[in-house]
């Protein structure tokens, strides 16, 4: 990697995580010279606007989901065991988080849902990555009788994403994790009584 080239992935990276922890609006230019140590030319170097490093430090923010998914899934091929990695991705996102912040689709979906149409274009995106990644689970699952043949694949990816995202807020705004922690006890007994074929 050349020197720009790892100037500007510094840059990304940085700025991932300042927007993720105080917004895209909420950060200024001189929050971002301060968490990448660069002068505002030094940024500008880089990218053209603020809205160009706004959309790189989401798909860098995305991306590291991606990752934590792939990893939690490698060798998994049972349907039920696939699904509880998914959510077993979330059991240390408050305490070890991809992004300092939390949730990089939830806060950027929040945040740009009426402001920044590009920004909730990303957004949108990364959630169907997340749906699609469920669907599939739950559409081969069912094919290979590993679930049953009853269960719909959209409310499956439904239920799940908006409980763990409704339970990672409230967590966020209490300071607490025991609202994710009784989340994924429920979403883990939901998938494996719910959703695996009676014995």
């Amino acid at each position: 990697m050349s020197k720009a080239q790892a100037t500007k992935s510094h840059i990304i990276e940085q700025a991932a995580a300042l927007f993720n922890q105080q917004g895209y609006a909420g950060s200024s230019m001189s929050d971002l010279m301060r968490v990448t140590g660069l002068q505002k030319g030094g940024i500008y170097n880089h990218f053209s606007s603020k809205d160009e490093l706004a959309l790189a430090a989401f798909d860098f923010a995305a991306n590291r989901i991606q990752q934590n998914f792939m990893g939690a899934l490698h060798g998994k091929r049972h349907a039920i065991d696939r699904l509880m990695a998914v959510l077993s991705v979330y059991e240390h996102m408050l305490d070890d988080p991809p992004i300092a912040g939390g949730c990089p689709i939830l806060n950027t979906a929040i945040e740009s849902d009426d402001t920044h149409p590009a920004l909730r274009q990303r957004a949108q995106l990364a959630m169907d990555a997340w749906r699609n990644l469920i669907r599939r689970i739950v559409d081969k699952g069912i094919q290979r009788g590993e679930l049953r043949s009853t269960v719909d694949c959209d409310t499956v990816a439904t239920v799940l994403i908006a409980t763990i995202e409704g339970a990672v807020m409230l967590s966020k705004l209490y300071s607490d994790s025991s609202y994710l922690e009784r989340a994924l006890d429920h979403l883990k007994t939901y998938v494996q009584s719910q959703l695996a074929p009676p014995a």
